[in-house]
């Protein structure tokens, strides 16, 4: 008696099944996008190197789509589960009328990332100083400048007319521009502040992460759909982060800088270091995920400032406090 035959069509159709359930919504993979790689993450980092990820059964896989604009959009697209990027970003979209809002579950960051850095050093410094400067700034509508802005004006300085704003320049590109002698000022994260005054190029002079205030400036945001379907992930993902946050509050800049090392292979320990300790200091890195009204409050009144925000947005539409909430709870 033959055996019965199975068609090479039915075999692809099994085979899609016994991958889907190897590898679909239930299993512990998530894909993140960070907006650009920084020393201004480092709790993201530890969470991936001291495996607490791992810890929580889930396996992260991180890639940089440079920009918040790219990063919203292989969002909205489905090519990353997560978004690591400002929580503007949700605004921006929930301002567009989108059926399936970008909800922001974590934060990472508590401050502006940025330091004022001055090509010449002129001794005590004083925000007067920009008046009539060329002044190399961020993407307009992006936290950096908007948060820039709101610390000039806060400064008495008309960002666009006491000084020569430029913004025409690519992110990831500005550093480059500085170094080849555009600009007098400029906005930089760390390590380049850090590498720039090592190598004599300019000098840190101001941090606007101290001046502008608390905000949920760097968060972790999903689809609307996305956390609904994977409650569980992202809860494990959020108790993964709070392990992060307080291992690096407990542990040194030296200690922090040795465990995000391997995320920036072509960054000498000393500037990690100091870049590690300038962020420690001025309370960037938040000490839970937790999103506060305060803070959601300050981030509207950034971007109103900057001429940004359509309408001011309840933070129960945009931000889902239920998992850092656990989070406090679960991890001791």
């Amino acid at each position: 008696m033959k055996k019965p035959r199975i068609s090479a069509a039915v075999m692809a159709v099994l085979a899609a099944i016994l991958l889907l359930s190897g590898c679909g919504a239930k299993d512990g993979n998530i894909k993140i996008g960070e907006v650009t790689r920084s020393v201004f993450y480092a709790p993201q980092y530890v969470a991936l190197e001291n495996g607490f990820f791992k810890d929580e059964g889930l396996n992260v896989e991180l890639q940089t789509t440079a920009g918040g604009d790219k990063t919203m959009t292989a969002l909205l697209a489905g090519q990353i589960n997560v978004a690591l990027v400002g929580a503007e970003t949700s605004i921006y979209v929930y301002q567009q009328g989108a059926e399936d809002p970008v909800i922001n579950f974590a934060g990472l960051t508590e401050t502006d990332g940025t330091f004022l850095v001055a090509r010449e050093d002129k001794g005590a410094f004083d925000w007067d100083q920009l008046k009539g400067s060329v002044f190399l700034g961020q993407r307009k509508g992006g936290m950096p400048q908007m948060a820039g802005e709101f610390t000039l004006k806060k400064h008495g300085i008309d960002p666009h007319g006491d000084l020569e704003l430029i913004q025409n320049i690519d992110f990831a590109n500005i550093t480059a521009a500085f170094a080849s002698g555009t600009g007098q000022y400029v906005q930089l994260f760390e390590p380049q502040a850090s590498i720039f005054e090592k190598e004599g190029r300019g000098h840190v002079v101001a941090s606007f992460g101290t001046e502008s205030g608390k905000l949920p400036y760097t968060v972790f945001m999903a689809k609307q759909s996305y956390i609904k379907d994977n409650q569980e992930k992202i809860q494990k993902f959020t108790n993964a982060l709070q392990k992060a946050q307080a291992w690096v509050q407990e542990h040194s800049p030296e200690e922090i800088a040795q465990a995000i090392a391997p995320y920036f292979k072509d960054t000498d320990m000393d500037i990690l270091t100091s870049s590690v300790k300038r962020y420690k200091e001025q309370g960037t890195y938040a000490q839970t995920p937790a999103i506060t009204e305060e803070q959601w409050n300050n981030l509207q009144a950034v971007m109103e400032s900057a001429g940004e925000l359509k309408e001011k947005v309840d933070i129960n539409n945009l931000v889902d406090p239920s998992f850092a909430e656990k989070a406090a709870e679960d991890v001791k």
